[in-house]
């Protein structure tokens, strides 16, 4: 459903790096000149990701350089995602939900559109239909955790991009990442040796 929400090649998101959500917000505004153009990702240490019609984000990755950033750069996606030109997407992704019984979480979940834990079903079920559209709170969802007193981040799939940005925003914290069955043979291991040294 975000693949088909925007025709390809109408919307993208860019990177910019060295400025505050803040100033991002204001690029944003400047560039939209009556388009979409918004912050998408708030990855912290300076990085914000912008989303929405292709010629509003060339004229944000612009802007940003002019206000000082120190990069500023279109991403290689399919699609703007976490921007309201996702609203079809979220339509499909509300019909689609409500079809689905949902069980409350054993752990609370921390949900990136609010940075705050939830174990209640239809917040969650409102929280993913809202995430299609809205931005990605990473650095506050992280902040929230770190907080909280998590000081160990396992980052599910390939990459390791975002246990950087974990590290980065939770100094001292460590980062794992589970992206192949060696990898999840060391997380288990580590989970249970850490279990044997609190017994």
């Amino acid at each position: 459903a975000m693949q088909q929400a925007v025709p390809v090649g109408a919307g993208a998101m860019a990177a910019l790096i060295g400025l505050d959500l803040g100033t991002v917000n204001a690029v944003a505004a400047e560039a939209a000149e009556g388009a979409v153009c918004s912050a998408a990702n708030d990855n912290g240490g300076g990085q914000v990701v912008v989303s929405g019609d292709k010629a509003a984000i060339e004229r944000a990755v612009e802007i940003a350089k002019a206000k000082g950033a120190k990069r500023a750069v279109i991403l290689p996606v399919s699609a703007p995602f976490h921007c309201a030109l996702m609203a079809p997407a979220a339509e499909v992704m509300q019909a689609a939900l409500a079809e689905v019984a949902l069980n409350a979480p054993v752990v609370p979940v921390v949900a990136n559109v609010t940075a705050r834990p939830t174990s209640d079903t239809e917040e969650i079920r409102r929280n993913l239909v809202t995430q299609v559209t809205a931005m990605v709170r990473w650095r506050e969802s992280i902040e929230w955790l770190a907080g909280a007193g998590v000081t160990r981040f396992v980052e599910v799939g390939a990459g390791k991009v975002l246990s950087g940005l974990a590290k980065r925003i939770a100094g001292g914290a460590e980062t794992m990442t589970a992206g192949t069955p060696d990898d999840i043979e060391a997380i288990t291991g580590k989970a249970a040796a850490d279990e044997v040294g609190n017994v």
